[in-house]
């Protein structure tokens, strides 16, 4: 029975601290725009493929 007095106050502690950090998270704007990662995954149109292609030959232009 005495351990009980120890479970309710840490199971409180523990509340508060999870509702402190979905609060903060809320206000932080981590729950603003959820679709554009679920979209990203799937299209992958933003990358360009001679994007990392054009970076080598643009240095070698440039030191001749």
């Amino acid at each position: 029975m005495d351990v009980i007095y120890f479970l309710i106050p840490l199971a409180l502690i523990l509340l508060i601290c999870a509702i402190g950090a979905f609060m903060w998270a809320a206000k932080s704007g981590q729950f603003e725009d959820l679709d554009r990662e679920a979209h990203r995954i799937l299209f992958d149109e933003d990358m360009k493929p001679n994007q990392a292609k054009e970076k080598p030959d643009s240095q070698n232009q440039e030191n001749q």
